[in-house]
C-alpha cells in the first residue's frame, strides 16, 4: 500500500493504491481546512471507510449472481462477506499499482484476471489536483476473450451537517426491495427530488436515480463552503445513500454519498442493460466527474 499527498494551491488530497480511493480532499480557507469529501478514518482504511472509491468493471449488485448475455449464463460469487450479491466489480477492494506521479495528479493501474467473475480487465485511474478542481478519470479494457456489459463510476462520501443541501436533477427514481436491490421504476419522492437545493431525508435511502442531469452541488451553509460535481455525459445516472443505524449502528448522520454511474444498478438483469455498455475484447470506456469547490458568499458576491 502506497499513500499519495496530491496539493495545488489552496486545494489538497490524500490518494490510496489499497482499493485506488480518497482518503480525503480538503480545501483552506481563511486558515481553517475544510473537508470536502469525508475524511477516512485513517491512512490504512478500506474503501467502505475511505473518502471515495472506484466502481469497475461496473457498479452495484447484480441480482441472484448471475446474468444472460448473447446465449450465455454468466455466474458469480458474492465479493463480500455481507453481501449476497456481487457488489462494486474489483477495484474498490484491489491493490493499484503506481503508474505516474507528480505534486499535483497521479495515475494508477491494476488488472483482474478471473475469481468470482467471468470479467477479465485492465482499469486505469487518474487524480489530477488544480488550484480550483479535482479531476477523476477512470478506463476499463475488457482484456477477456468475450464481449461483456461494462460500466464505470465513483462512490463519493460527502459531509453532511445540519444545512447540508443537495441539487442533482433527474427525471426518474427506482424504489428499493429486499436484498438492496432496485425493484421498479416511478416518479421522485417528494423528499427525494433534489431538482432544487433541498436537505437529505432524515431516514434510510438506497435509491438510483435515472437520467441524472450529471450536474450535482452539495453546500454546507456552516462553511460558506459548496462542491460543483460535474460528469461526463456517459454517467447518466446517480445513487444516493443514507445510512441509519439498524445497517449501521456508528451512524451519525454525518455523510451521505452521491454516486455518479454510467448505468443502471443491476443493468445487467434489465432491459437494454440499463446503459451498460457493450465491450468486444480489446474495447474500453472511459469517463471523467470534476469536483469545483467555491465559498458560497464569493459566489454571491460575485454575481451581484
Amino acid at each position: 500500500m502506497t499513500v499519495i499527498d496530491l496539493t495545488a494551491g489552496p486545494l489538497s488530497a490524500r490518494v490510496s493504491t489499497k482499493g485506488g480511493i480518497i482518503l480525503g480532499f480538503w480545501r483552506e480557507a481563511e486558515g481553517e481546512r475544510v473537508p470536502l469529501l469525508r475524511p477516512a478514518t485513517s491512512d490504512d482504511a478500506d474503501a467502505l471507510s475511505s473518502s471515495c472509491y472506484p466502481l469497475v468493471p461496473f457498479g452495484n449488485r447484480v441480482k441472484d449472481n448471475h446474468f444472460v448475455f448473447e446465449g450465455v449464463d454468466y455466474r458469480f460469487s458474492p465479493n463480500t462477506e455481507w453481501d449476497r450479491h456481487y457488489l462494486h466489480g474489483e477495484g474498490w477492494t484491489s491493490e493499484w499499482d503506481v503508474v505516474t506521479q507528480n505534486d499535483s495528479s497521479v495515475e494508477l493501474s491494476f488488472s483482474h484476471e478471473g475469481g468470482p467473475t467471468p470479467y477479465r480487465y485492465n482499469a486505469i485511474q487518474r487524480f489530477t489536483l488544480t488550484e480550483d478542481h479535482l479531476e477523476l478519470s477512470l478506463t476499463v479494457e475488457n482484456r477477456g476473450e468475450q464481449a461483456l456489459p461494462f460500466g464505470l463510476g465513483w462512490h463519493p462520501y460527502f459531509p453532511m451537517t445540519p444545512e447540508t443541501t443537495l441539487f442533482a436533477p433527474a427525471r426518474k427514481f427506482w424504489t428499493e426491495v429486499e436484498g438492496w436491490l432496485p425493484g421498479e421504476r416511478t416518479d421522485i419522492p417528494g423528499d427525494l427530488d433534489f431538482g432544487s437545493p433541498s436537505p437529505l431525508p432524515h431516514r434510510w435511502v438506497d435509491n438510483g436515480f435515472e437520467d441524472w442531469s450529471g450536474e450535482a452541488i452539495v453546500t454546507w451553509p456552516e462553511r460558506d463552503t459548496e462542491v460543483h460535481l460535474v460528469a461526463d455525459a456517459l454517467f447518466k445516472h446517480a445513487f444516493v445513500f443514507v445510512s441509519d443505524t439498524v445497517f449501521d449502528p456508528s451512524f451519525k448522520r454525518d455523510y451521505f454519498c452521491f454516486e455518479p454511474m454510467s448505468h443502471l444498478a443491476n443493468g445487467h438483469n434489465l432491459p437494454g442493460l440499463g446503459d451498460l455498455r457493450v465491450l468486444r475484447p480489446g474495447e474500453s470506456l472511459s469517463g471523467r466527474i470534476c469536483l469545483r469547490p467555491r465559498s458560497i458568499s464569493n459566489q454571491v458576491s460575485g454575481d451581484q
